[in-house]
């Protein structure tokens, strides 16, 4: 029996990640990078895919928590004979990136037993295991080498690497795992102590210029946190989560690998790094958005590999069985080959945001955005496979068709608020035509509602975006419509569906829990409504959602109460801290985006505080 999502912690050095289980179990990593091969994959198969235990010999009671404002793991064990603590972390990176897991006793003496099976390439590659003269293990399989330094004595059996041993009320017991290509020497030890000191001081230093959300604060601090985890440094890459398979429906095939950065998902990153007080962030970001998309705009992709990479080939992994029997695992997702004209509308979001904010001079990018403006223009009407990634035949869908709307409108605003040069007359007839072709072929008389694609009796959760992206105000009365429709259709046990994959024909078996995200929306559309008792309700429930270390996953199943879906995952802790700013702050997210005469203009000013 898999071990249940939310009951993972995240660790990572902002280049990595593993996922903790709560019995000291890390049952997920890849190394050097998010998009490596895993060395640890028992989270989609069984242990001996690769997995690393540090836990009691015998039952015990288990508590854990982050240490305050970090990425610092405290695991607590309380058996019959004593307690111990598990502090896990990941370094800051130098040269090398390096897990620390210190063993603590707190009372009494516990009996503790470690347990490393390294399995390199997803599983299949045991490597060869052999002790240097510094007295660390060395495991080294093709390119890839991982060192262990411990005063544990350890010792072999059934490829497996054992250790047992006692500890007693405070001793500190260290164990340092350590990558590094195979054809470089031995990297030196880490000193445990005086890293854990660095790597605390440098998240609470980091995470000390937040802004407050009023009561949301501790559950944004977290948020913040785990996007700041899930950020490739060296480009400033945002992961949609460190892991890959794990289902939107237990036992399904709803399986797709989220280590990469989608465009989706750009300007609400930007405008809640910026509302957040993390500008620097958001400007690695948007620098990391030009250069990915940089080159042909006919080439443009819905998503890129961290440091920008475009061929994101997907395969299956024959041998790992999947998380809870959910089976394909993939690898590489191939959904980046699909057309998605939503993409062309958060490129111009982000530039105009951008320049209003200060992020860039008023021309940067420019010349590139008239571009992606003209090829655009010859596309817009082509259905696409909308921002869901429906692996069935491209349709128009009705948010996509919203998205070119708002290139057009952003480009339109940056020309007329900046002074900058194009066919200013031209983009606002074409802005007009797609606004008038929305309205009358995605709005449905008969329905009363705005639908999934044109032609479609069938609802989709990106309709609550159509006021929040400003296409038309939350005072038309097909708006009002459309968000009472998703409210009746697409509510399950309180949170919003994507669509009802029931009804809609996404050439995959139906079933997937709530996108957390799209509950999120709602929040959001409750606010533009100005209904903010149910506003505050439904943000309460989601934020309850989270497991006991902060952290939520892609989806939620509310008949199993189960987290579902790749986690922890950056949309979903995204949305959280958007809404929790639009529920609090003067200058809201919600209101800088919509620009739909909601919030005065000295509202919309996110350095102004």
């Amino acid at each position: 029996m898999s071990t249940p999502i939310e009951d993972y912690a995240l660790i990572g050095d902002c280049m990595s990640a593993a996922l903790v289980a709560a019995d000291g179990s890390i049952d997920w990593l890849c190394w050097p990078r998010f998009d490596s091969e895993a060395c640890f994959a028992a989270l989609l198969g069984t242990p001996e895919h690769g997995r690393w235990l540090i836990a009691p010999r015998d039952k015990a009671r288990t508590t854990r928590r982050y240490r305050p404002d970090t990425l610092i793991l405290e695991t607590c064990f309380e058996t019959a004979d004593g307690a111990a603590m598990v502090v896990d972390f990941m370094p800051r990176r130098a040269a090398n990136s390096t897990i620390v897991r210190l063993v603590i006793g707190t009372c009494g003496h516990v009996k503790m037993h470690s347990e490393l099976i390294l399995r390199f390439g997803y599983g299949a590659v045991v490597p060869w295991v052999s002790r240097v003269e510094s007295g660390a293990l060395r495991a080294i399989a093709g390119p890839d080498m991982v060192a262990l330094d411990t005063p544990v004595h350890l010792h072999g059996k059934d490829f497996t690497t054992i250790g047992e041993f006692t500890i007693g009320r405070g001793e500190t017991i260290p164990f340092v795992l350590t990558y590094s290509p195979s054809h470089l020497p031995l990297p030196k030890p880490v000193d445990a102590a005086t890293a854990l000191t660095d790597t605390e001081d440098f998240w609470r230093e980091w995470i000390a210029k937040v802004r407050p959300a009023g009561p949301w604060t501790e559950a944004v601090r977290r948020s913040v946190i785990t996007l700041k985890a899930l950020t490739y440094a060296p480009t400033g890459g945002i992961v949609a989560a460190p892991t890959s398979s794990l289902p939107e429906r237990l036992g399904g095939q709803r399986n797709w690998d989220y280590r990469f950065c989608w465009l989706r998902d750009a300007t609400l990153t930007l405008l809640g790094a910026m509302h957040a007080g993390f500008f620097e962030e958001a400007q690695a970001w948007r620098e990391w958005l030009l250069r990915a998309v940089a080159g042909s705009p006919d080439q443009l992709q819905i998503m890129y590999g961290i440091g920008g990479e475009r061929r994101l080939t997907e395969w299956e992994v024959p041998w790992l069985p999947g998380y809870e029997n959910s089976a394909p695992v993939r690898i590489g997702n191939a959904a980046h080959t699909q057309l998605q004209l939503d993409v062309f509308g958060e490129i111009m979001d982000v530039h105009h945001q951008a320049r209003r904010c200060g992020l860039s001079t008023n021309e940067s990018g420019w010349d590139a955005q008239i571009a992606f403006l003209s090829h655009l223009n010859k596309i817009w009407k082509e259905p696409d496979h909308g921002i869901w990634e429906m692996r069935g035949p491209p349709q128009h869908f009705t948010y996509s068709k919203v998205m070119a709307w708002v290139a057009y409108d952003r480009t339109i605003k940056s020309a007329e608020t900046f002074g900058l040069p194009g066919p200013v007359d031209e983009w606002h007839k074409l802005r007009d035509v797609i606004c008038d072709d929305v309205c009358e072929h995605a709005y449905d008389k008969e329905l009363g509602t705005f639908t999934q694609a044109y032609g479609s009796k069938q609802l989709d959760a990106n309709l609550l975006l159509l006021p929040c992206v400003g296409f038309l105000p939350v005072s038309d009365p097909r708006i009002a419509r459309t968000i009472a429709a998703v409210e009746r259709g697409l509510l399950s046990n309180g949170f919003v569906m994507r669509y009802s994959t029931h009804d809609v024909k996404d050439a995959l078996p139906p079933g997937e829990g709530a996108f957390l995200a799209c509950s999120f929306w709602l929040v959001d559309a409750y606010l533009l409504q100005h209904r903010y008792d149910e506003a505050e309700t439904l943000f309460r429930r989601l934020v309850g959602l989270r497991n006991d270390v902060g952290l939520l996953s892609e989806e939620y199943d509310p008949q199993d109460k189960r987290l579902i879906g790749n986690f922890p995952q950056a949309f979903s802790h995204l949305a959280l801290i958007n809404s929790a700013y639009n529920l609090t702050r003067t200058a809201k997210p919600l209101h800088q985006r919509a620009q739909d005469g909601h919030a005065p203009p000295e509202e919309l000013t996110v350095a102004a505080d």
